[in-house]
């Protein structure tokens, strides 16, 4: 996959408005998953697409690299997925004790390397028509100002002076986002994440092989992973912000614990993951947010790759209309139709998580035994992780699951 640095750019001042080739229809910032889903969204319904993004690709990305099934059916038509392995068994512990494994016939989910897996979504992206352009930096979006020829644009603003002129924008710039700030995101949940690429021998790898570790972690909300890929394990742990050093610690145990100390690790990572709050805008003007930007992530397991998938997706096409809009009227409506199709999907799983987090970090003791002892709660574990059915349709649609989430909220 190669940038196009020399591709259609946009002009500064008026002359980009007499010119409607000078404008893109869609600039999509950031080309993670939810950029690259953003981006081939918009460039199949045939407009004129760039997407932009700071580093060069591929780049690391702090991140486990599960694949459960809301990513892989939200993944482009034909998509071949690039699965360093399939995870057929999951190892649960209780901050390191009470470990029990559970096997399933059928494969849980995927694991991939996110430089490989998202390389491959931006190669789809531009297949479908986007222009890519790498190692550019947004430092703002103006929506007004002497930047902006009319009102149907946005100029988006480089770090080296350039400005880009756009009908709409997508702002998928990670949980450190500068289009986030201009919209307004806010946030109500901010974890740390840190993890460790350990390679390890062949004998070790074999161990792993098809299974991945989880475990309830010390810290209130807390747990920790290993992502088996190959020669090489990702060792993660997350917990809430503020507890650094706590966090630090937990991950070193937990290395020591799974006998992997002696390995030394070829990274080593960390990265806050924010969760919107209910109230928070996902537009202002011709601009959207989606994935992390938006705070988008299941507030329990942090799970992001599949919020940022279908959101992105979902960005893309709400672009398209917003760049269609002739007036602000008519693009205000396309953003809260697109907020409409966000909180009525996304927004809804974001609740329940948001309900057994809170049961979990009171009791995770009794988490681990309904997911390791009782085989409903492994049934429904199961089906989320394949994609059969998501967390909000099992209370929606199973009244002993509304009676437990009740009793979990009482406490």
């Amino acid at each position: 996959m190669s940038s196009d640095n020399s591709g259609e750019m946009g002009l500064h001042g008026g002359d980009a408005a007499d010119d409607g080739e000078s404008v893109w229809d869609v600039v999509v910032v950031g080309a993670g998953p939810a950029g690259a889903s953003a981006a081939h969204a918009a460039a199949c319904a045939g407009r004129r697409v760039l997407l932009l993004e700071k580093a060069e690709l591929p780049r690391y990305k702090t991140c486990g690299g599960g694949i459960i099934g809301p990513s892989r059916e939200a993944l482009p038509p034909g998509f071949e997925m690039p699965l360093r392995d399939r995870v057929h068994a999951v190892t649960f512990s209780l901050n390191g004790k009470l470990s029990r494994t559970r096997r399933s016939k059928q494969m849980l989910f995927g694991l991939i390397n996110r430089p490989e897996f998202d390389a491959a979504l931006v190669e789809s992206a531009t297949a479908a028509g986007a222009t890519l352009r790498t190692g550019v930096t947004v430092s703002r979006v103006e929506q007004h100002g002497p930047s902006v020829p009319d009102r149907r644009t946005v100029a988006v603003v480089l770090s080296d002076g350039e400005t880009v002129l756009a009908r709409a924008v997508v702002g998928a710039d990670g949980s450190a986002s500068r289009i986030a700030g201009h919209v307004g995101v806010k946030v109500e949940q901010v974890d740390l994440g840190l993890e460790a690429e350990i390679p390890v021998p062949p004998t070790v790898a074999e161990d792993w092989a098809g299974r991945v570790q989880i475990d309830w972690g010390p810290i209130p909300g807390s747990y920790g992973w290993v992502f088996p890929k190959g020669d090489t394990l990702t060792v993660g742990v997350i917990s809430a912000r503020g507890e650094g050093a706590e966090t630090k610690r937990y991950l070193q145990d937990f290395i020591a614990r799974l006998g992997l100390a002696g390995f030394e690790p070829s990274i080593s990572s960390g990265h806050l993951t924010r969760c919107r709050s209910d109230d928070s805008p996902l537009s202002r003007g011709r601009v959207l947010v989606c994935g992390d930007a938006a705070g988008l992530l299941e507030p329990w397991t942090r799970e992001g790759i599949s919020f940022a998938l279908r959101s992105g997706r979902l960005a893309g096409e709400w672009a398209v209309r917003i760049a269609e809009a002739h007036d602000a009227v008519d693009a205000r409506r396309q953003a809260l139709n697109y907020a409409f199709a966000i909180k009525s999907g996304l927004g809804v799983e974001m609740g329940v998580g948001r309900r057994l987090l809170l049961a979990y970090e009171r009791r995770p003791g009794m988490v681990h035994a309904a997911i390791t002892g009782l085989r409903p709660a492994w049934r429904a574990f199961a089906k989320i992780t394949r994609g059969t059915t998501t967390l909000a349709e099992i209370v929606r649609t199973h009244p002993s699951a509304r009676r437990l989430m009740m009793v979990l909220d009482r406490g």
